[in-house]
């Protein structure tokens, strides 16, 4: 592989919906919350691979029309959200390392046959301190 960054690709819809703090009631406005939480970790970089990274995040759905922002590119899915990560990563395959943040086993399956890495929400998307605390 090049010494080109890590790609990291992270499916919205699942990690989106890990934590539930009403993301359903606007699903648009959490997939904009979502990437602009992602900002600090395409300079900082994830667990295992130190920044910068190039961070893709895959939206779908209601979620369409999410606009890119400085350090974060957002991929709008035409159709399967899982569909297009599988692209992305395998067009990484051989050429630079590759992590899928999801937690879809199925979609862990076919990334992981291009040599992706996976993880799960939790590396993106911690979950908020109880209430109270």
């Amino acid at each position: 592989m090049t010494g080109e960054r890590t790609l990291v690709i992270v499916d919205g819809a699942n990690v989106v919906g890990s934590v539930p703090d009403g993301w359903w009631r606007d699903r648009y406005g959490a997939a904009e919350r979502l990437r602009d939480s992602l900002v600090t970790y395409a300079s900082e970089g994830i667990a295992g691979h130190t920044g910068p990274v190039e961070l893709v995040l895959v939206v779908e759905g209601a979620a369409r029309g999410v606009a890119s922002v400085p350090g974060v590119r957002v991929a709008t899915a035409p159709g399967s959200g899982d569909d297009l990560i599988t692209e992305l990563a395998a067009a990484a395959h051989g050429v630079r390392p590759c992590v899928v943040v999801t937690a879809d086993r199925g979609l862990r399956q076919r990334v992981e046959a291009f040599g992706a890495r996976c993880a799960g929400p939790r590396t993106v998307r911690p979950l908020p301190p109880p209430r109270g605390a």
